[in-house]
């Protein structure tokens, strides 16, 4: 474990100022070079912290004092921007230095005069123009003519801030006091978009994020309101955050154990008594700023965060928090009073700003009830690694990196198939049965052959061999085996649906087969259908469950079938001839089983039954003995058994059976996810408070035949529970690093599945719809609609892009309860070619 840091080490504060009057709710500035903030009311102080000699540059020409500071874009000229209620003064340093040096006055240019109380001051793209928030209007000037250029009109109270869209120089975005934010073409001053009211309280501060194309708003109570700036999206909410429930939240993980455990040794650890003190405070938002994270934290061993997620700088009066926008939870909490060496408790005003190259960050801030002024800086990698844990133990990965162990319950299954025969070991009795010859009764007897000519030949290659219980070759799949398109787009188009049933009934799980070439659907009417993948012709019905079936999985091979249903029954099923091949009663499991699968190329079965996840070896024979067929030849055997930490029932599991894994991930009703590496055949590590709610479903990116993805992208997987987004992890960092937003799941479960090019992510909904997902973006792309009722799940082709199979659900409401039935599903395939995502307009 690397040593405790001291607080030197994470924040240092490196100017403290004595002003002669408080100044909060002002705009400061800070940028990679300088920082500015108000000196004595209206002159304007600049702090260089390269140029100890000369690291204050005091500039005067304000009469009033000035309310709002910025910096310009361009590193040079370095410019900035100072306003007041008489002026708007653009400076510039290397004039105002070498005035200073030379012993006269530095003077800047006025290029606003009596515009009002300012309360934000921006540079446009280029450091052309300057918008000047003073009321609730917007002052567009223009720097050369040093005149007001247009006036942006329309907000009901004070504008607050501003903020250019880097990739369209001529959008311009505000936010006011009426709660609501607005888009301009400020070139022709005119409105683009104008939103709804969005919360009870003023919005303070506006950031626009290039990378992920979101724009985010900061509240007075703390929240924080994400929106979408991509092309079609039409600025679509994406998600609304409580920043003072976040930082409950990662306080709570830091003092648990497992991967989010805080190490001994450090320098703080906050209680129960700091958290109850500041229970009830409020944390507006007075400042929101990039943060770029260093790219040395991606190469250490057992990182917690990539350098390149997509966080953002949060100012509030108590301290500073970095907010990482994909899986929208806090990366680390800077409280002001948890540091004896800062002088400044609770800020009134502040800025920050990070050195994209270094590991350094800056910020400039004044206190909310005193007369100082100081300048932090900050080490930011020090701060993510005192406040995030590292993985301890050994990175999982889902290939495994290592044999299988003697030791390893899944040897049994390899020791059993590869062990040699013995050379005097009889032949099967079907493989002696001497066939039929008609009955000729001769003078002597001899032996059947006998009389047949002598042998020449020692060997000859057999050509006529008869493959007893497997397709002949007329019989087989003439199926084309091309590679899977990687560039495809999403389905947008309904092609085909048809009906499960005359009746309605509840379709509750559908899967494809490992081919792509047919689909299986479990029923509630007891029945499982199985489809061919065009969804024409008769489909083949496997009946014999006594309850409504729960879930149906295809073996790798694509022979066999296996079902669970509500009778407590687990049922294994021959493709080819629909025909029951092995079944486990309900006397063999104590509880219902939740969820069952193949697992380790067919070699054994996974099964989750109350708390426990047990491990079959399983052999299937569909022959049967024709004086005897009652008797199966199929059977299993239990070879180990894991039971979850918290002893909570398994709600869900997910394992790879398209290639050798040891890994094997569980949900728990008590929110909890446990991977089970079963090469050692025990717990490798436990996530808690997953979600809000029980887990219903885990979904990983499996791939298909048909296509290869990066070694990485199979650890990812997701999870998904009622009332939460659908969240991404990855299995080396044991992290959440995405949700996907926007689809509304209120109280019914519904499936996910993950595109076979693991670029897309699809869901069912509520609403009717299915929703579809770029796996880079937190908001989903576009709505599959059509349905009468609730989409339950999803299901993607593994062998055509263009296909994705939905459920359709009708609804029947009496006035005791609403019940629910699905009876149709529905193909759907892209029609036009993908698009590129573009912003705005």
């Amino acid at each position: 474990m690397d040593p405790p840091c001291h607080e030197s080490d994470v924040v240092v504060e490196r100017y403290l100022a004595e002003l002669e009057e408080s100044v909060p709710h002002v705009q400061l500035a800070c940028s990679t070079q300088y920082c500015a903030f108000p000196w004595h009311g209206s002159q304007l102080c600049v702090w260089d912290p390269r140029d100890p000699p000369h690291q204050h540059l005091f500039l005067q020409g304000h009469h009033y004092p000035i309310t709002a500071i910025t910096f310009g874009n361009k590193p040079d000229p370095p410019l900035v921007c100072s306003a007041s209620q008489d002026y708007v003064i653009m400076w510039n340093l290397d004039e105002c230095r070498k005035k200073i040096l030379q012993g006269l006055t530095p003077q800047g240019a006025v290029v606003g005069t009596l515009l009002g109380r300012v309360l934000c001051v921006r540079f446009g793209p280029g450091d052309c123009s300057v918008a000047v928030c003073a009321g609730n209007k917007v002052f567009m000037l223009d720097v050369e003519t040093q005149s007001v250029r247009v006036v942006l009109q329309g907000h009901g109270g004070p504008v607050t801030a501003v903020a250019f869209c880097p990739w369209q120089a001529e959008v311009l975005i505000s936010v006011s006091e009426d709660r609501s934010f607005k888009v301009w073409d400020h070139c022709m001053g005119s409105l683009i978009y104008s939103s709804s009211i969005l919360t009870a309280y003023p919005l303070l501060s506006l950031l626009i994020h290039g990378e992920s194309r979101q724009l985010v708003t900061g509240c007075a109570d703390g929240q924080l309101h994400i929106f979408s700036l991509i092309e079609g999206y039409h600025y679509r909410r994406v998600a609304c955050v409580h920043l003072k429930k976040k930082s409950e939240t990662f306080s709570t993980r830091r003092g648990k154990p497992g991967p989010h455990r805080l190490p001994g040794g450090g320098w703080q650890v906050r209680g129960k008594e700091a958290d109850t003190e500041e229970a009830e405070a409020a944390l507006p938002v007075l400042t929101l700023a990039h943060c770029a994270l260093p790219h040395a934290l991606a190469a250490e061993p057992g990182t917690f965060i990539s350098g390149s997620a997509e966080c953002v700088w949060i100012g509030s009066p108590v301290g500073l928090f970095v907010f990482n926008l994909a899986n929208l939870e806090l990366e680390a909490d800077l409280r002001f009073k948890d540091f004896r060496g800062l002088s400044i408790r609770v800020a009134g005003s502040c800025a920050v700003v990070s050195d994209g190259v270094g590991d350094k960050a800056f910020c400039v801030l004044t206190s909310m009830f005193g007369s100082q002024g100081a300048v932090l800086e900050i080490s930011l990698s020090m701060l993510l690694r005192s406040q995030q844990c590292l993985w301890e133990g050994p990175v999982l990965s889902v290939l495994p990196s290592s044999c299988v162990l003697p030791t390893s319950p899944l040897h049994f299954g390899i020791s059993k198939e590869k062990s040699p025969k013995p050379a005097n070991q009889k032949r099967p009795a079907k493989q002696r049965v001497v066939q039929d010859q008609p009955v000729v009764f001769h003078t002597k007897v001899r032996s059947s052959g006998y009389a047949s000519a002598p042998r020449v030949t020692m060997f000859s290659p057999k050509t006529n061999i008869k493959h007893g219980g497997r397709k002949s070759s007329t019989c087989k799949n003439n199926y084309n085996w091309e590679d899977y398109p990687l560039e495809s787009g999403m389905p947008r188009r309904l092609s085909r649906q048809v009906a499960v049933a005359p009746d309605p009934v509840a379709v509750s799980w559908i899967q494809y087969s490992g081919d792509g070439q047919r689909l299986a659907c479990a029923l509630a009417n007891h029945l499982s259908l199985l489809f061919d993948a065009s969804l024409t012709g008769t489909p083949a019905a496997l009946s014999g469950h006594d309850g409504a079936v729960n879930r149906v999985c295809w073996s790798q091979d694509r022979r066999w079938l296996l079902s669970t249903a509500q009778d407590r029954t687990l049922r294994v099923w021959s493709a080819r001839r629909a025909e029951l091949v092995l079944l486990l009663g309900r006397d063999m499991f104590p509880k219902p089983v939740q969820s069952a699968q193949f697992y380790y190329m067919d070699t054994f079965m996974l099964l989750a039954s109350g708390p426990e996840l047990r491990l079959l070896k399983v052999h299937l024979d569909p022959h049967r003995d024709e004086m005897k067929r009652y008797k199966p030849r199929s059977w299993c055997q239990a070879v180990h058994c894991c039971s979850m930490a918290g002893s909570a029932d398994v709600t869900s599991l997910s394992a790879v059976n398209d290639f050798y894994s040891y890994l094997v991930l569980t949900a728990g009703r008590d929110r909890t996810l446990e991977v089970f590496d079963l090469n050692v055949g025990c717990s490798a590590a436990v996530i808690t408070e997953v979600h809000s709610r029980p887990v219903h479903q885990i979904c990983q990116n499996k791939g298909s035949s048909f296509t290869t993805q990066q070694p990485q992208a199979y650890n990812l997987f997701l999870t998904t529970a009622i009332g939460d987004p659908i969240r991404l992890w990855d299995l080396r960092t044991l992290r959440c690093e995405r949700c996907f937003e926007g689809c509304p799941d209120g109280g019914f479960p519904c499936g996910m599945a993950f595109s076979p090019c693991g670029r897309f992510v699809a869901c069912g909904a509520e609403d009717r719809h299915a929703y579809m997902y770029e796996m880079g973006i937190s908001t989903f792309s576009h709505r599959l609609p059509g349905h009468s009722g609730t989409v339950t799940a999803v299901a993607f082709n593994p062998a055509a892009p263009q296909k994705t199979i939905k459920l359709k659900k009708t609804t029947q409401k009496d006035h005791r309860l609403q019940c629910s039935w699905m009876n149709r599903i529905s193909m759907v395939w892209l029609a036009t070619p993908p698009k590129q995502s573009r912003a705005l307009r």
